[in-house]
């Protein structure tokens, strides 16, 4: 019995060549529409344009809006993951705007902001 003493390769690299990293990039950018979505969320329930449903009673309405803001979060992950799952993405993009969209999303959780409305 003769045994083989080339190296085997990776699965990815079997398969691809390159490991790609759009499903991390998918995570990271959905985050940052998440954190946006419930600032945009708080902002346009304050505005009254959305009003958010108080899904638990001591809570009051911010697990509505917390509920809307998840929903968002989901959605924009899965499709993101679906179509950067086999790409490899630029992670410096992905950096900066999911850090924009952060930045955004704490910007209209902040009372002072919803008096200029």
């Amino acid at each position: 019995m003769a045994t083989s003493t080339a190296p085997r390769a990776s699965r990815v690299e079997a398969t691809s060549g390159l490991a790609t990293n759009g499903r991390a990039m998918a995570a990271f950018l959905g985050a940052g529409i998440g954190a946006f979505a419930v600032g945009a969320v708080v902002l346009l329930n304050e505005a009254g344009l959305i009003s958010a449903p108080a899904l638990y009673g001591p809570a009051g309405g911010v697990s509505g809006r917390t509920t809307i803001a998840a929903a968002v979060w989901l959605v924009a992950w899965f499709a993101l993951d679906r179509r950067w799952q086999h790409r490899q993405v630029a992670p410096s993009g992905v950096f900066w705007a999911t850090l924009a969209l952060i930045a955004l999303g704490l910007l209209g959780t902040f009372p002072p902001l919803w008096n200029l409305l």
